[in-house]
């Protein structure tokens, strides 16, 4: 499907918005209209969050056709979300108007194309459970630190898995920052002002395009290099990433807690640095903020508990 975001939600609404239509035959499999959205105030909310979803898959996934959505970038976007731990009310407008994308792509495949394509994003109902379940623990607190991570990524199964599970780590970046890597991402080495130690530098455009340096160690660096004398792009599929990091921590009775739970123990592991060189805990909570690209002191206070 061709066209801007705004453009191909328009169509998508087009095949899925009935006016007037009763809701008996909006519930009934054998009618023509099953799963149509009849209300306009409904069918605005839906196309709002198609329009952010496709902005999002523009800037961070450079997919600029709905065609191409799959659950892997569903997924992905959840975990956008709920990094900024949105009310369970939110997730399930999300996760309402993601169904809907389901059933309107697989209807204007059917209309549009030889062969057609059955769009399949359960996933969104998987992510709102997590969330709900996590809601549900401390008034919506879960520590996701990593007691061993390094011995996760040690027995991760893809190599690809471990650098990924390293630089998130280690640099505190997000999983939409590791799944791909260009060449003219490595920007080169520097000291840490935090911990004194030489490491290499990994320029990054995340979530909002927020830009800037995820430091890593020069063993991890290296690595990086290395691969792109054979390779031009390092990318990582989030969905094998995410199994492999749960099927790691079953093997190892490690209670998982996906690929977010490296990037929170960096958040802790990097906050004592802070306080290590004589920074006040409002001074390491600022600056841990701005490494992991989120400004406000409060997100990062989140990754202790609200300590």
């Amino acid at each position: 499907m061709r066209g801007h975001t705004y453009f191909q939600t328009a169509e998508l609404t087009k095949v899925i918005f009935k006016e007037g239509v009763k809701k008996d035959d909006r519930v009934n499999p054998n009618h023509l209209y099953f799963g149509c959205v009849s209300s306009y105030k409904t069918m605005e909310t839906y196309r709002n969050v198609w329009n952010n979803l496709g902005n999002y898959l523009r800037e961070h996934w450079s997919i600029k056709d709905f065609e191409r959505i799959t659950i892997d970038h569903v997924e992905a976007y959840f975990e956008y979300k709920i990094e900024y731990y949105p009310t369970k009310q939110y997730l399930e407008k999300l996760s309402s108007a993601i169904g809907k994308l389901e059933l309107a792509l697989t209807r204007y495949s059917k209309l549009n194309q030889e062969y057609p394509k059955v769009y399949n994003f359960e996933i969104r109902q998987q992510s709102l459970n997590n969330a709900r379940k996590l809601n549900q623990v401390s008034n919506g607190y879960k520590n996701r630190v990593y007691l061993n991570p390094l011995l996760i990524i040690e027995n991760l199964q893809d190599n690809n898995h471990k650098l990924a599970a390293t630089i998130q780590l280690e640099g505190g970046a997000r999983s939409e920052a590791v799944s791909l890597i260009k060449k003219e991402q490595l920007i080169g080495t520097k000291v840490d002002k935090i911990t004194q130690q030489k490491v290499g530098v990994i320029f990054t455009k995340e979530k909002g395009g927020k830009e800037g340096d995820v430091l890593v160690s020069i063993k991890a660096y290296k690595l990086l290099e290395d691969y792109f004398l054979d390779n031009q792009l390092f990318r990582v599929k989030y969905q094998s990433y995410a199994n492999d990091i749960r099927d790691t921590c079953k093997r190892l009775n490690i209670d998982p807690k996906g690929s977010h739970g490296f990037r929170w123990t960096f958040a802790q592991t990097r906050i004592r640095a802070y306080q290590d060189m004589g920074y006040s805990y409002e001074q390491a909570l600022q600056g841990v903020s701005i490494e992991m690209k989120h400004h406000r002191a409060s997100i990062s206070e989140h990754y202790l508990g609200g300590s």
